[in-house]
């Protein structure tokens, strides 16, 4: 059963912030995870196997959604158990799991790729914003392409970075692990095709729900480090009022509409998958085109986003470090 006592809150606060450090130091070294299935690895070739075996041709309609629910169901029973256990191993278990499960390094390094592609070839850039976006990249413009990175990152600043954290938060590793399974799946099994519109119902509406505060956080935290620019908080708020709810995702569209107002571009509009055009409309569609510099200037909200997250918690738990110093320290001088 998950501790939501005060000073549970305040050890995983202090948790989390030295997580966010490892994160952003090592990120996701290669050389690790050439060696070991990463979680998320693990997770989704766990919801695979749960596919295969519930999601059959022959059910239908409410029977097959109903499969959905409780493949759902067991996968995140086995997220809380998995995560529960692990928490057993102490707080150390705890920091090397949620410093794996954040994504901020990750993130940051697939966006500044993407800017330093452009910043030589247009066909670079292609593939290097193919790496992060299914969508069709062969004819993106230098706007097209930064416009994508630009919206990628403010997404998965809330999916990778503040939705994971928020959940450890609240619930510790079983927490964290139910959001990491949950957004897996969703990925994974939660698209509106024939095969899917049922089976993935329950995880798609699940993502949604566990990224509803997530999201509106994030996009305040963008406001927020958007302050750097003239007028850039009042502008970020004006699109998250405005805009925020036209996107077609309930929680994208909130980062992405602050981002887009922080730094006055215009983001959104239609989306070419394959063959298919996704419509959507404009965030703060009076701004410029992005370009190549917006990218770098996202990443820097990005950075300030995080920092001013980290910010928040050290100010929470601040005297938790105070006290592993000097129990560090005692234990050092014998």
């Amino acid at each position: 059963m998950p501790d939501f006592s005060l000073a549970a809150f305040e050890h995983r606060a202090a948790i989390l912030l030295l997580a966010l450090g490892l994160d952003w130091i090592f990120g996701e070294p290669d050389w690790l995870w050439r060696r070991l299935p990463h979680p998320v690895v693990m997770f989704g070739k766990l919801i695979s196997r749960t596919d295969q075996r519930y999601n059959k041709r022959q059910y239908r309609g409410r029977n097959r959604r109903w499969l959905g629910m409780f493949t759902l169901g067991l996968l995140l029973v086995f997220s809380a158990g998995l995560g529960a256990g692990i928490g057993l191993l102490g707080a150390v278990a705890e920091l090397l799991c949620l410093s794996i499960l954040l994504a901020g390094r990750s993130l940051d390094q697939h966006i500044l790729a993407v800017a330093r592609a452009l910043d030589d070839k247009l066909d670079a850039a292609r593939r290097a914003i193919g790496m992060i976006v299914g969508r069709r990249t062969t004819a993106m413009s230098e706007a097209d392409i930064s416009r994508a990175a630009i919206e990628t990152g403010a997404e998965n600043l809330s999916d990778g970075v503040i939705a994971p954290a928020l959940w450890f938060l609240i619930g510790g590793l079983p927490g964290l692990f139910i959001y990491k399974m949950t957004n897996t799946a969703d990925s994974m099994i939660g698209y509106r095709n024939p095969k899917y519109l049922a089976f993935g119902w329950a995880a798609a509406r699940f993502d949604d729900l566990l990224n509803y505060l997530p999201a509106r956080i994030t996009s305040l935290l963008i406001a927020i480090a958007s302050m750097g620019k003239a007028g850039g908080l009042l502008l970020a708020l004006a699109a998250i009022y405005r805009d925020a709810g036209t996107h077609p995702s309930p929680n994208a569209g909130w980062p992405e509409a602050a981002m887009a107002g922080g730094l006055n571009r215009w983001l959104g509009g239609p989306r070419h998958y394959g063959n298919r055009v996704k419509q959507a409309a404009k965030l703060n569609a009076a701004g410029d085109a992005a370009t190549t510099a917006d990218i770098y200037r996202a990443l820097g909200v990005m950075r300030r986003a995080t920092i001013i997250f980290a910010a928040g918690l050290l100010l929470f738990s601040g005297h938790v470090f105070a006290e592993g110093l000097i129990a560090a320290m005692a234990l050092i001088g014998g």
